[in-house]
């Protein structure tokens, strides 16, 4: 069964793609280490209260995020046989939760009715093949570009996640939004244990050491419990108190062990939002929920199938079209289950790097997700350190390929450029992809090369101005 040239490994195409079980098995745990931390930060995005002082409950979300992207997961790499993890999306979680959930009528079941909307209208795209087309409408240099985009952000995450590169407040006399460490000094054990990540990484990938990034996680997990048990040095916020020098979102701990509670699955109200908000409103909260899921996706698809070197001579991904129904499908599970849109997660980057070219390695992901509902305790003992020094080595790899854009067009290389700052310096890859689009569209137009344009560019480029514009429409409307 698992050997080269059974029908397993002829169905997932291992030995086809160059691949071997051992690898997909290894790139199938890197993923799960490297994304593992949404069981545990969903929850607390999650965790405020609604219009009516409800909430969703931390055991709750973080069980139920567990079970749906363990499944979506699966059926991402038995169907559509790509090393695609999926996972909550950090961006339309954060703005469900500080935007919608915070307006006034709405309860959780209204919200997530809103996202589960727009997934079902996601899907319809995708079925019509809506989404496949502006997929293939995409010049190459834009897709390049997004997979430099991509790269450049998650080794920002990395970065950030570790606490190597933290926010300044916004406050009189501030000039850069980030720094090195707290106050442009690096502070405490956690930083020193990405740093000895980061570098042990480093030296087996260039000794060519099979499962470096896997290896890199398992020894940095084992020197933060170690920290952590001889010196307590605590999470860097524990619901009161800030500690700079402590672990960026939870301390290396166990806890204790239990059955799962998945009894937020079918929760959502579809039509609730309708009814509080007024039609209007509700579209546009829709909307951008919508645009958000529908281009966060497909870049990270993008980004990730070339890094995997899925991608055929023409550029076109294998199954794509399977690939977006089941991402479609995310959003839809995850409004469904409250527990927000899930989404191809660009921390699979971490897998393919581990050699993982296969639907096999999602399956391992998959079922690692759907024990993390009952070994949480082992989840949490993964801090974000262990696993930042794994996505800045995947971000470098992906950021190599900025070679292949033709920076002597300019029509190309200027929305090329704006694509892959704008991805990490916003924190959204939605956004970055809206600026290329819309620059593109404009520069060729100026080029006096307008028909090499794509009719459906237009089209994306048009939303897009509508997406960024949101907050004048709503003026305009008197949306608040």
């Amino acid at each position: 069964m698992f050997k080269a040239g059974s029908a397993l490994d002829r169905y997932f195409k291992i030995s086809e793609r160059g691949s071997s079980y051992s690898r997909e098995i290894r790139g199938g745990f890197a993923t799960f280490f490297a994304m593992s931390y949404i069981v545990v930060l969903n929850p607390l995005i999650l965790s405020g209260k609604d219009a009516n002082g409800d909430i969703l409950g931390f055991t709750s979300v973080a069980a139920v995020t567990a079970f749906v992207a363990g499944v979506l997961t699966i059926v991402m790499g038995a169907w559509a046989k790509h090393p695609f993890a999926l996972a909550t999306g950090l961006g339309v979680n954060a703005f469900v939760a500080v935007t919608i959930a915070t307006t006034p009528g709405l309860a959780w079941p209204d919200v997530m009715g809103l996202v589960l909307l727009s997934g079902l209208t996601m899907m319809v795209l995708v079925l019509t093949g809506f989404r496949t087309a502006v997929f293939k409408a995409v010049p190459e240099g834009l897709k390049t570009a997004i997979v430099v985009g991509i790269g450049l952000f998650i080794a920002l995450i990395g970065l950030v996640n570790a606490g190597f590169v933290r926010r300044i407040p916004d406050v009189a006399g501030t000039t850069v939004p980030v720094g090195l460490g707290f106050d442009g000094k690096l502070l405490g054990w956690p930083t020193l244990v990405f740093v000895f990540g980061l570098l042990l990484t480093v030296v087996l990938l260039v000794r060519k050491v099979k499962g470096a990034i896997l290896i890199g996680i398992i020894a940095s997990t084992v020197l933060s419990v170690i920290l952590e048990y001889t010196l307590h040095i605590g999470p860097s916020f524990d619901g009161k108190n800030h500690n700079p020098a402590g672990w960026s979102l939870v301390a290396p701990h166990f806890t204790e062990w239990g059955l799962p509670d998945l009894s937020l699955i079918g929760k959502a109200n579809p039509v609730g939002a309708f009814q509080h908000m007024g039609t209007i409103a509700a579209l546009l909260m829709a909307f951008v929920i919508l645009l958000s899921i529908f281009f966060d996706a497909m870049g990270t698809m993008v980004g990730l199938a070339n890094e995997a070197g899925n991608v055929d001579e023409n550029g076109e991904i294998p199954n794509v079209d399977r690939v977006l129904i089941v991402d479609a499908f995310g959003a839809i599970a995850g409004g469904g289950s409250s527990v927000s849109s899930n989404q191809i997660f660009v921390e699979s980057g971490a897998g393919i790097a581990e050699g993982a070219r296969t639907g096999f390695a999602s399956i391992v992901t998959g079922l690692l997700l759907l024990a993390s509902m009952f070994l949480t305790p082992l989840i949490n003992l993964v801090p974000f350190e262990a696993v930042a020094p794994a996505l800045v080595v995947v971000g470098f790899m992906m950021v190599s390929q900025v070679s292949r854009i033709d920076w002597s067009d300019w029509g190309i290389a200027i929305p090329a450029f704006l694509t892959f700052t704008l991805m990490p310096f916003t924190y959204s890859i939605a956004n970055g992809l809206g600026a290329g689009f819309i620059a593109y569209v404009v520069l060729r137009s100026a080029q006096g090369r307008a028909k090499e344009v794509h009719p459906l560019l237009w089209v994306v480029a048009a939303a897009f101005v509508l997406f960024f514009g949101i907050g004048v429409i709503e003026q305009v409307l008197g949306v608040k």
